[in-house]
């Protein structure tokens, strides 16, 4: 019996990075060692948005989601013992891209490597962070331009990089349909070639080297089948864009090259152990389809709904993926959906759907013009919660959730308080004492040299990734690269919404939310006042709004005054704003894992102010061990992913009013 040839498996990565630099390191190495084909670099809300780790707004996030990166010996030791000249490095990282990837070319060149032979991915995608993840720094126009300026110097100097991941996957987080996340990840792929080939820095020759080394980096949820057309219909649309709008010729630089993060948005705290079957099913639909396959994977790990995954449960995610590529046949055939009438029918009706948002967008001026107008994030809110909608109705079934709830007890999550990682609190200070002791062993001339230096082209046209680099070699801080930036540049409050969602709920007699609304509306007027007042805050870097908007969307729906200014607020502006707008309550919504320090304080300055009697409550990821505590010190409710009825948190709220108001309970009648 004569073998079959297979394919080579995709890149195999684990998304990660935690606590400091070293004890990154040690884990990538590990990782590696298990067979690990990639490295994926996860790094903290601080180095996200280019803030260093004594800023005030980094308080109780340094090391929580990733890892600290603020200056050069950090990148040293994150990459210490990995020879990059062999490494295929994605780094997720968006508004301060071109930073990090120049931290990485310097060190590439500390160790004798040649540049030109660098490979990996910077995700570098800036519309989707003022859609969906929040991490941007920068206007949508000088943020394009940190874009083309990374593309133009990567073609040029490091061709083998990929300078941008164009982004849905946290589109769909965002609750984007197929159509919504093609169509809108495809528009902001026009928006940067356009960019790029307007700017003059690559001629006209070399187009499609440009477009050969755009990737991107998707989603893929539980929904096996339309998944995989989804992606079927991403490459026939990227090849049809690239061929006819660009003029490229070959058919290899129109390929369309991505990589995938299974759905997180479809993890659950309720069963957790299902989540591990939802994440087999999600990356089928992204390897099964080898005219489709993805080229790199990286999976969440089972028990993110409940906190930051420990080296076991990565290493538990990386072996799904290896049992697939090396025990299965999946490599030794060709595309097993090739002349399906099912597959090709549901294609073709992605592509008409797509091409037609997509002519939408256009007609509005473009991905840019449609992200400053507010459609896109409108779009988003709304289509996330028409999704929550059928969920709380039954109609979206969720095994565990709101179906077959009932359920033996789980020996992964009998201690719960070791089945996460946590993150030593100790940590931060560490950080920031290593952080003044590598301000204070400078050349500190070179530095401000290098930043006056980084300005000056900021306020001209040069391409910026040289003053980059010296910057990067002279020590030059995160923060003190972005806030020279941010000087010339300035910063941008992206659109929330929340205001041009429309109602996703029905309120006819009778129906939770009608319930709601009527405990809602007696309640405003035992308390003399025409309408509750919600302040929804989100204190911290965490730029994961979702949640926050669907409450804020759905309070709006039940009658109350909603206060909500968005993401990137610290505790003092939040207490500023609630006893500004005389709240009867403050929502905090926290994912990043800084409730610990951040919850506390905005309670201690309500009290401070005489405001304590209002309720605050809280929703996020937050582990049972910190629920008590923050309930302890004084939060009226904690929210975590198992309460997942909004108009039931809604109705859990107005019960907080009237307790803090010392109303007796109300139970409205149907």
């Amino acid at each position: 019996m004569t073998e079959r040839h297979k394919d080579r498996p995709w890149l195999m990565r684990t998304y990660a990075g935690h606590s400091t630099a070293e004890a990154s390191n040690a884990l990538y190495r590990r990782n590696l060692a298990k067979g690990q084909t990639g490295l994926s670099v996860a790094f903290d809300l601080p180095t996200q948005t280019g803030y260093d780790p004594d800023h005030v707004l980094a308080r109780g996030e340094v090391g929580r989601v990733g890892v600290p990166v603020a200056h050069l010996g950090d990148m040293r030791r994150l990459l210490a013992d990995i020879p990059l000249e062999q490494m295929n490095t994605s780094m997720t990282i968006n508004a301060t891209a071109m930073w990090l990837l120049a931290l990485y070319q310097v060190v590439a060149e500390e160790q004798g490597t040649d540049v030109a032979a660098l490979q990996g991915t910077t995700q570098n995608d800036i519309v989707k962070e003022y859609l969906s993840r929040g991490t941007h720094v920068f206007p949508p126009g000088p943020s394009l331009r940190l874009t083309t300026d990374m593309i133009a110097y990567t073609v040029h100097h490091i061709p083998k990089w990929n300078p941008i991941n164009i982004c849905s996957y946290h589109l769909q987080e965002a609750g984007a349909t197929p159509v919504q996340e093609i169509s809108y990840a495809m528009a902001t792929a026009v928006a940067v070639l356009d960019a790029v080939f307007d700017s003059g820095q690559v001629p006209a020759e070399r187009r499609g080297e440009v477009v050969a080394r755009i990737s991107f980096f998707v989603n893929a949820g539980v929904r096996f089948v339309e998944e995989m057309c989804k992606m079927r219909a991403f490459g026939r649309i990227w090849d049809r864009i690239t061929r006819e709008r660009y003029g490229v010729g070959d058919p290899k630089q129109r390929r369309f090259r991505y990589g995938v993060q299974v759905n997180s948005l479809g993890l659950t705290e309720a069963q957790p152990e299902n989540n591990v079957q939802r994440i087999v099913l999600e990356m089928l639909a992204v390897t099964l389809s080898k005219d489709a396959r993805a080229r790199a994977v990286q999976l969440p790990a089972w028990n993110e709904a409940l906190g930051l995954p420990r080296p076991w449960d990565q290493q538990w995610s990386l072996r799904i993926q290896q049992v697939l590529a090396y025990e299965s046949d999946l490599l030794e055939y060709d595309d097993i959906f090739a002349g399906s009438h099912v597959v090709e029918a549901k294609v073709d009706a992605l592509v008409e759907q797509c091409l037609a948002e997509m002519g939408r967008i256009e007609e509005m001026g473009g991905a840019m013009a449609a992200v400053e107008s507010g459609y896109l994030k409108s779009q988003l809110v709304a289509s996330h919660a028409e999704r929550r909608a059928r969920i709380e109705a039954g109609e979206e079934k969720i095994v565990g959730v709101n179906v077959f709830e009932t359920t033996e007890d789980n020996p992964l999550t009998a201690d719960l308080d070791t089945a996460i990682m946590t993150v030593d609190p100790a940590n931060e200070a560490r950080v920031v004492a290593a952080l003044h002791a590598w301000r204070e062993g400078r050349h500190e001339p070179r530095a401000v040299e290098a930043l006056a230096a980084l300005k000056k082209a900021a306020a001209g046209t040069d391409n910026l990734m040289p003053a980059t680099l010296e910057c990067a070699r002279a020590g030059v801080t995160t923060g003190e690269w972005a806030w020279a930036l941010r000087d010339v540049f300035g910063e941008f409050r992206a659109p929330t919404g929340v205001s041009g969602a429309p109602v996703a709920v029905a309120a006819a007699p009778g129906t939770p939310l009608a319930l709601v609304r009527s405990k809602a509306a007696h309640t405003a007027r035992e308390l003399g006042v025409g309408r509750l007042r919600l302040l929804v805050g989100k204190p911290g870097l965490d730029g994961h709004s979702n949640g926050a908007e669907q409450i804020a969307v759905r309070a709006r729906d039940a009658g109350f005054e909603v206060v909500y200014q968005g993401i990137r607020l610290t505790p003092e502006q939040i207490v500023v704003a609630a006893l500004a707008e005389d709240v009867h309550c403050v929502g905090l919504s926290i994912l990043s894992g800084s409730h610990a320090e951040l919850v506390p304080d905005v309670l201690a300055r309500l009290r401070a102010a005489g405001a304590g009697d209002v309720p605050v409550v809280v929703g996020g990821i937050i582990p049972s061990a910190d629920a008590a505590d923050l309930r302890a010190a004084g939060v009226a409710a904690v929210f975590t992913p198992k309460d997942f009825g909004i108009t039931e948190i809604i109705g859990r709220i107005v019960d907080e009013i009237r307790t803090a108001n010392e109303l007796d309970p109300l139970e409205v009648p149907a």
